[in-house]
């Protein structure tokens, strides 16, 4: 099936005006989308997304068999050990606590928690007081596994000393407007750290970009462009840290789309720093920033 051209529409970042750059076909789908991009801050969008969200984010999602079949929540839910997510979660904690100097009693909130993977990282390997916010089908099996994933949280204003947001920017349809979401849960001074694909390394050619996943991915970054968000929505940005921890991210990254799922002795040995650094040419996943809330 083949979607009718979407009306021109201004950029949902700077307001500017927006042009087309031709179309995305869904497999998951079977349709074809519109992919647009501010000529100013060089947000790029499905301007005509699938907003039937209780079909894209369905259990076969959750499982794998939707459109990203890169996914295996339910396996990580059951058995965290033995995935790779492992890397992330490490990596991503190690960052958080270089950044604000330690975690103890740390209020942390993983917005778009999924399967509550990194919360009960966290919870067992810090002193941190995680919490994981998630819409998903899959939060209630997560809360069967005794992980704190609230499905609100219009009452926690200014509750949180640290969000992370670790691949949803993508997901949302206003990306300001869910940054501002985000602002309003953080502290004054508190962290955000977030990730997402850099589409600057694939902007001569985007459409071909192989993360527009035009069902579930309708929302696309510079890090310019994610600078300008931040500040419109209350953030001061900030430069990535090197190293460290964020080399654990780029390496479960690379893995998960070389399609291995499980962790092995093999897996483990694999030094993070070079596998990191290659992936980063590519991707330039570290050129987005961090940000603070003002």
């Amino acid at each position: 099936m083949t979607s009718q051209s979407s009306p021109e529409r201004p950029c949902r970042v700077c307001d500017g005006v927006t042009q087309r750059l031709g179309s995305v076909h869904g497999s998951f789908s079977g349709r074809d989308y519109e992919l647009r991009r501010c000529t100013t801050c060089r947000y790029a969008f499905i301007a005509n997304p699938w907003t039937e969200f209780d079909r894209i984010y369905d259990d076969r999602y959750y499982a794998g068999r939707g459109a990203d079949p890169l996914v295996d929540y339910q396996f990580e839910l059951d058995d965290p050990e033995r995935t790779i997510r492992v890397y992330e979660w490490r990596g991503i904690t190690r960052t958080v606590e270089a950044l604000v100097g330690g975690l103890t009693g740390v209020r942390w909130l993983d917005f778009g928690a999924g399967n509550g993977g990194l919360v009960r990282h966290v919870l067992e390997h810090t002193g941190a007081a995680a919490t994981g916010f998630e819409e998903g089908s899959i939060a209630a099996r997560a809360r069967l596994a005794g992980i704190p994933i609230e499905s609100a949280l219009e009452a926690q204003s200014a509750s949180f000393d640290v969000v992370t947001a670790i691949e949803v920017l993508e997901h949302t349809l206003d990306p300001v407007a869910e940054l501002r979401r985000i602002r309003q849960l953080l502290r004054p001074g508190g962290l955000l750290l977030l990730t997402t694909g850099n589409a600057a390394p694939f902007a001569a050619n985007l459409t071909r970009w192989p993360y527009v996943v035009p069902e579930i991915h309708v929302s696309f970054f510079e890090p310019g462009t994610l600078r300008r968000a931040l500040q419109r929505a209350g953030f001061r940005p900030a430069a990535m840290p090197g190293g460290g921890g964020f080399d654990e991210v780029l390496k479960f990254k690379v893995l998960k789309n070389l399609r291995f799922r499980r962790r092995t002795i093999l897996t483990d040995l694999l030094p993070a720093r070079p596998i990191a650094v290659l992936a980063d040419r590519r991707t330039q996943l570290r050129a987005h920033p961090i940000a603070w809330a003002e």
